[in-house]
């Protein structure tokens, strides 16, 4: 199934670059973006989450190759530094009173989105517009914070604890990262000063950062994440 997601997304985003049906153009845009990540992981064996926030920022190239009717076709690549993650609440197994551990865990990816990008509107005015394609990253660190010293529990603790926990100390197993990015917003483009792009975005993870092979603690462990970010291009060629 990822294989055929991951297959379909690739041919989305080279199909463009290969069509010569419509009004050539020869639109390179570059410029930069940030915006706020909201981000947690698809676990299976299923842990007790809540979404955590991160930050996003980096540097976006933008070609547009021609027009086909009132659809404007191009491509975008960008190469950010994102934070991803997810938040834990849950209470060690077992206890006789109310025990709750807090836990957060960042990890912060290096990411190069590589995105076909359909718009519809003016050339010099406001554009509605959707950007879909495969996104691959390398995790560059990670960070975590907890109430509770899960990594120096005896042995038979650790056999107790719920899989929220496990995932807690769990040893990263895959720092390169892969899945699908699908997005849409408005743009406003002007000559004199470029355009100014608001965008959501959703990208949906197809690779396991924990060990999920056979008698592992988590078959999946994916990111999901939904961003919201502002975008700034100035106009190289037109």
């Amino acid at each position: 199934m990822r294989k055929q997601i991951l297959t379909l997304a690739l041919f989305l985003s080279s199909s463009i670059a290969f069509a010569q049906l419509g009004e050539q153009r020869n639109n390179l845009s570059v410029g930069i973006n940030g915006g706020s990540l909201f981000s947690n992981v698809s676990f299976v064996s299923s842990v007790k989450q809540s979404t955590k926030q991160g930050l996003s920022g980096g540097f976006t190239a933008r070609y547009i190759s021609e027009k086909y009717f009132s659809m404007i076709c191009g491509l975008q690549v960008e190469v950010n530094y994102s934070q991803y993650g997810w938040k834990e609440n849950f209470t060690v197994a077992g206890a006789t009173t109310v025990d709750p551990r807090a836990f957060s865990r960042t990890l912060n990816y290096i990411e190069i989105p590589f995105l076909s990008h359909l718009a519809f509107g003016w050339d010099n005015g406001f554009q509605g517009f959707v950007n879909a394609g495969p996104q691959i990253g390398y995790m560059i660190s990670e960070s975590s914070k907890a109430n509770a010293d899960y990594n120096n529990a005896l042995p038979d603790l650790y056999n107790n604890y719920t899989n929220g926990e496990k995932a807690s100390i769990e040893k990263i197993n895959s720092k390169f990262d892969y899945g699908i990015a699908v997005g849409g917003g408005m743009e406003w483009h002007t000559r004199k000063v470029g355009s100014f792009i608001l965008e959501g975005r959703y990208y949906f993870g197809l690779a396991d950062f924990f060990d999920s092979r056979k008698g592992a603690n988590f078959e999946r462990s994916a990111h999901r994440v939904i961003g919201i970010k502002a975008t700034y291009l100035f106009d190289i060629t037109k």
